[in-house]
């Protein structure tokens, strides 16, 4: 289960049935939960914790120092929880003092080959990361975000529940919940209406997430009017406040 090339620190804790291929390298202050598989010639350094059966492939990265000029050795975090998926090359760098500290990659997420979650980054749950999507620093992907491949963020974007871009996209400010957005820069093309279904939405449900959408976009309504309709809209339908939410606290304007 732990092939003798790997070289695991005294001070790494690993649950009794992780299994460690060939060459990897597990840092002194790593943590790895039951279940959990790391393929041959990965690197787990930083004080990274890892949770459940999670699945890391060859040649990752994981909990390296961050790309950022001012880190100054400070002991902060990467904080990857359980049943995730993580292919070939991928990336991902502790967070900074000047955030929270964690960079953080919740539950049963499937990231692809290739991707870079770079320091303070916030990833929610049940995503989807295509070949090559990329995040700058201090970005938030919430739940059930799907990035198309080569999708490349901006620092401290955020990215709301349910979103999907397409192939090549460039994120310069913020998208919110339920929008397909693609293109660089990046436009929207209306909501994720199939994601939508997928997951058990309602038809009542995903036609006032499309009333709202054109509210937002089609309208010709100020954005902070267009939330408060959008606001008032959510005393029938609940699925809208996560929209109503996120508009409100939008700090680098959202994708128009």
């Amino acid at each position: 289960m732990r092939h003798p090339t790997a070289i695991i620190h005294p001070g790494a804790k690993l649950a009794d049935d992780v299994e460690v291929g060939a060459y990897s390298i597990i840092g002194e202050h790593v943590e790895i939960g039951s279940g959990t598989c790391i393929g041959p010639h990965v690197v787990i350094g930083g004080h990274t914790r890892i949770g459940k059966n999670n699945r890391i492939f060859q040649f990752c990265s994981l909990g390296e120092i961050p790309q950022d000029m001012k880190y100054a050795g400070e002991a902060t975090r990467l904080e990857i929880g359980d049943h995730n998926t993580v292919r070939e090359f991928c990336t991902f760098n502790l967070g900074t003092a000047q955030d929270t500290g964690v960079t953080r990659l919740g539950n049963h997420n499937w990231i692809m080959a290739y991707v870079h979650l770079a320091h303070d980054c916030q990833v929610g749950n049940h995503t989807i990361f295509a070949n090559n999507a990329q995040l700058a620093g201090h970005v938030q992907v919430d739940d059930h975000a799907i990035l198309g491949g080569f999708t490349v963020v901006h620092q401290f974007c955020q990215i709301g529940a349910h979103v999907i871009t397409g192939m090549g996209t460039i994120l310069l400010q913020d998208i919110p919940p339920y929008v397909t957005a693609s293109g660089n820069p990046a436009s929207p093309y209306g909501i994720n209406s199939e994601g939508l279904k997928r997951r058990g939405f309602s038809a009542g449900a995903v036609t006032a997430i499309k009333r709202a959408y054109k509210m937002l976009y089609k309208s010709g309504l100020t954005l902070d009017a267009a939330r408060e309709a959008i606001a008032e809209q959510a005393k029938a339908h609940p699925e809208l406040c996560a929209l109503a939410d996120f508009l409100g606290t939008s700090k680098r304007g959202i994708v128009r």
